[in-house]
């Protein structure tokens, strides 16, 4: 069941072949600077957005937000606000607002270094949240009131038709409870977009029913957001591409890991643990996934597959023409500017193939587990029991947040987390005697991968995965400090830690740049 305010007016403006043509209609819509829809923003508010990565999200009103906070700091005036979105942005909106000490809370996920930087000195206040749960929270009233939403559109229509572009985020549930909606119209972006959303928002407890996902490629909800015009206080012209992240291409090492996943998974398909027709994936983002996908669509004996994920890559795209990933439903199209208009320019090819969604169906557990999705992310680090560290290097400083890797994790098929054995050239070892910060807990992960290998710790008590770990995933460098730390441990318990050395290497390496820990017994004097 599909929440829906519906007004019946007539069309006032369409965006075809990237041009505003105006038309005569009841009620005219405001075109405004970008300017002037910033000056609806005031001290304390907080502000929803669209996009999912920098895709989709606001480009040209947040820098005008951030000029109006510099003024006013100028001035000896207070101005910050809350800022709320489906996941990150970019430097439009975290990049130019942290730089302007202009936000005052932010969730729920971010990968912009000058915000990550204002986080770990403490000026920001930053709600790393499940993506899946951010839009509910905000209906819940969890986080307060949404007083201005902020939101980009390839097409708008005057009875209040607002078509996304190449995210879907959060956008209807901060387009609903807001106040105030200005909507950033942005020729640079295809009106093509439209033909690939499907916007659905379901009910609240105690009257939500179930998502009528059955297969990735099910559409359950309509092309746009409907919203009562008289909400929109505005709407600015803009011709702004989206700020595409380029991924560093994979390597001997993380081709060797996209191998072993494939690898994998292909045994586990010819065991009959994954059935003949494979299942979907879910894929996080980076190069170390980009190299999974490259693995499986190089393994012939990996049948054409679909995704049900959060973001889709340019390698994802590759893989549609090459006829390896039959079909792919997301948050967001997180490609480089001339992929995504490779995507728009032959859109009758891939509006069958693609569907982009809210975060909240995207990432719905329901969906995840209905499906048997298997979920492969992206680890910091991992412990010798299994648990995970996504976000938090040393256990302190936030890198980015924890995205919806556990909203996959908990619910999928399997559950896979990659990772490189070593960082830093070497200096750190991603498998360490306890996590620093846990974000998945041993309950939810299945498969560890490495470029050494592959652990397996599906039914296996924590001493037999701890083994597995080492014996598979491990550095040769570090293989035998593991082991000496294990020595430290009493055997006879469920899941042996030594209280007083299980953080030691990440301490050596706090002092001297260098996890090669050489006396565990410093710890335990």
């Amino acid at each position: 069941m599909c929440v829906k305010l519906l007004f019946g007016q007539k069309l006032l403006i369409k965006n075809t072949n990237k041009k505003i043509t105006e038309t005569k209609g009841t009620m005219a819509l405001n075109f405004i600077s970008a300017a002037e829809a910033a000056s609806y923003v005031k001290n304390g508010d907080n502000i929803g957005l669209s996009g999912f990565t920098p895709a989709g999200t606001a480009k040209a009103v947040t820098r005008e937000i951030a000029r109006i906070a510099e003024e006013e700091h100028a001035k000896g005036n207070p101005y910050q606000i809350g800022v709320f979105t489906g996941a990150s942005t970019g430097d439009a909106t975290d990049g130019v607002l942290a730089n302007a000490h202009a936000i005052r809370y932010r969730a729920p996920y971010t990968t912009n270094k000058d915000f990550r930087k204002a986080v770990n000195s403490g000026e920001i206040h930053y709600n790393d949240i499940h993506l899946s749960q951010m839009a509910q929270e905000l209906r819940y009233g969890f986080m307060g009131k949404v007083d201005t939403a902020i939101i980009e559109a390839c097409e708008i229509t005057e009875d209040g038709k607002i078509y996304l572009t190449a995210a879907g985020g959060i956008s209807p549930t901060v387009c609903r409870l807001a106040d105030k909606i200005i909507v950033e119209l942005n020729s640079a972006q295809s009106p093509n977009l439209k033909y690939l959303h499907d916007v659905y928002e379901p009910l609240d407890p105690p009257y939500r029913r179930e998502i009528p996902i059955y297969k990735p490629s099910d559409r359950i909800g309509s092309s746009y957001i409907q919203v009562d015009p008289k909400k929109i206080v505005g709407v600015v012209r803009t011709s702004k591409p989206d700020e595409a992240r380029h991924f560093t291409a994979p390597d001997v090492l993380t081709d060797k890991i996209g191998q072993n996943v494939a690898e994998f998974l292909v045994a586990d398909m010819k065991r009959g643990i994954i059935p003949s027709c494979f299942l979907p994936i879910q894929s996080g983002v980076g190069n170390i996934a980009n190299a999974v996908l490259g693995g499986l669509g190089r393994d012939k004996t990996v049948p054409p597959f679909e995704m049900y994920t959060e973001v889709i890559q340019n390698s994802v795209i590759k893989l549609m023409e090459e006829g390896r990933i039959k079909f792919g439903s997301a948050c967001s199209l997180t490609v480089t500017n001339d992929c995504l208009d490779e995507v728009t320019g032959n859109i009758d090819f891939f509006k069958d193939k693609i569907v982009l969604r809210q975060s909240e169906i995207s990432n719905n557990p329901e969906i995840i587990r209905r499906l048997g999705v298997i979920s492969i992310n992206t680890a910091i680090e991992v412990d010798l029991y299994g648990n995970v560290n996504s976000t938090h290097v040393c256990g302190v400083k936030m890198m980015n947040g924890i995205g919806g890797s556990c909203d996959f994790t908990r619910n999928s098929y399997i559950s896979i987390f990659t990772c490189p054995s070593t960082a830093k050239d070497g200096l750190i070892s991603s498998i360490v005697p306890m996590v620093s910060h846990v974000d998945s807990t041993e309950h939810d992960v299945n498969i560890i991968v490495t470029e050494q290998g592959v652990a397996d710790l599906r039914g296996k008590s924590p001493k037999q995965r701890a083994e597995a770990i080492i014996e598979n995933c491990v550095h040769p460098d570090y293989k035998q400090i593991l082991r000496d730390y294990l020595k430290l441990t009493n055997p006879k318990v469920q899941t042996p830690q030594n209280l007083a050395a299980a953080l030691g290497m990440h301490v050596t390496f706090s002092k001297t740049g260098d996890m090669h820990l050489t006396n565990w017994a410093d710890f335990v004097k």
